[in-house]
C-alpha cells in the first residue's frame, strides 16, 4: 500500500486525484502546517451474503403483508 503526505491546499485542489489513489490501494496523509491531522482511506467493501441474518434475533411476523386492522387505519388515513 503506498502512503504519502499532501498538505490541505493540494488535498483541496486534488480531491478528486486522491479519492483515485485510495481506490486503488493507497493512503493519503492530509496535513496542516507540516502536521498529519487526517487520513484517507478507501472504505472496506464487502459483498452482500443472502442469508447472513439468519440467527440474529431479527424475524418477519408470518402476517407481515397482511392489511392492517381498521381501527389502526382510521388515525393515518386522510
Amino acid at each position: 500500500m503506498h502512503t504519502h503526505q499532501v498538505n490541505m491546499y493540494e488535498a483541496k485542489t486534488s480531491f478528486s486525484k486522491l479519492v483515485a489513489e485510495v481506490e486503488a490501494g493507497g493512503e493519503v496523509i492530509i496535513a496542516r502546517d507540516g502536521k498529519p491531522v487526517a487520513r484517507l482511506v478507501a472504505i472496506e467493501r464487502r459483498p452482500l451474503v443472502f442469508g447472513t441474518a439468519k440467527g440474529d434475533g431479527s424475524y418477519m411476523a408470518a402476517n407481515f403483508e397482511d392489511p392492517l386492522p381498521e381501527d389502526m387505519l382510521k388515525d393515518i388515513s386522510p
